[in-house]
């Protein structure tokens, strides 16, 4: 079916998303338009803010960090590409199937001390129509689903650090490129009629849990649906079909078909 979570939107600024969550806001967000401001049609490769747990010193308490990232993962032995960035001619790896993640050899490693979680108002997600009179298929109808209290859902992800080669195998002198992966699990309940997939959600009360990089991946966390009771389905119109339109109106109520008139 193509990829599961595709598109989402967040709107709060990752300053005040760390300040929210008792993190320490290490995004570039100030220095970067893409990762700052509000996105209603977040589309993969963007710079996106996703939340980490890490150590300052090696015998510390590990914290919460909001860090900037590209959404779509590039394993640490992706090849340099020319432009000195990572050559990223296969798939995007902007999802990863929760059951895998521990054995799948682009995801393994992230999966034992790379977990993180990625913050969004909601998702969109398209639901085939069938077959139109002349056989075609029908258009698909967009649907936003989001956290019906009002609160922002946090979506299970691994990330990676990736760094530039040269021919002798020497790592550049260049920043390194952090990027991630939603995960995603089998939809539950409604969310089961829109799509087969659906990212999978971490309570509040399992962030910490799903974050420590000292401890394994709780295998509990990963079959199952956190936050799925929070979730609300909206039919939205279908301007978010295209990654130029951006803006509150992406995730309002889908306005009724006007009626086709009828000759008497």
């Amino acid at each position: 079916m193509g990829y599961m979570c595709g598109r989402f939107a967040v709107t709060t600024d990752p300053a005040l998303l760390a300040e929210k969550i008792q993190a320490i806001d290490e995004s570039t967000a100030a220095t970067n338009k893409d990762a700052s401001g509000p996105n209603y049609n977040v589309a993969p490769t963007t710079t996106i803010s996703a939340v980490v747990k890490r150590h300052t010193e090696p015998d510390d308490e590990s914290t919460r960090r909001v860090r900037s990232m590209r959404w779509g993962l590039v394993p640490v032995w992706a090849k340099s590409a020319e432009d000195g960035g990572p050559d990223t001619k296969g798939p995007l790896m902007i999802n990863a199937r929760a059951e895998t993640v521990t054995s799948s050899p682009a995801f393994r490693n992230s999966a034992k001390n790379k977990r993180c979680l990625v913050p969004m108002d909601g998702w969109y997600e398209w639901r085939p129509n069938g077959e139109l009179a002349s056989g075609k298929k029908a258009p698909k109808t967009p649907f936003y689903m989001f956290g019906g209290d009002g609160e922002m859902l946090f979506m299970a992800g691994l990330w990676s650090t990736w760094r530039a080669r040269d021919n002798t195998g020497a790592t550049s002198s260049n920043p390194p490129l952090l990027s991630c992966t939603i995960i995603t699990t089998d939809s539950a309940g409604p969310l089961a009629e829109i799509h087969d997939r659906m990212p999978l959600t971490i309570s509040k009360s399992d962030w910490d849990r799903w974050l420590d990089p000292d401890a394994p991946i709780d295998e509990g966390l990963l079959r199952g649906h956190g936050d799925l009771d929070r979730i609300e389905i909206r039919e939205v119109s279908r301007l978010v079909n295209s990654i130029r339109n951006n803006g509150p109106e992406l995730i309002e109520p889908a306005k009724p078909e006007p009626e086709q008139a009828t000759l008497l």
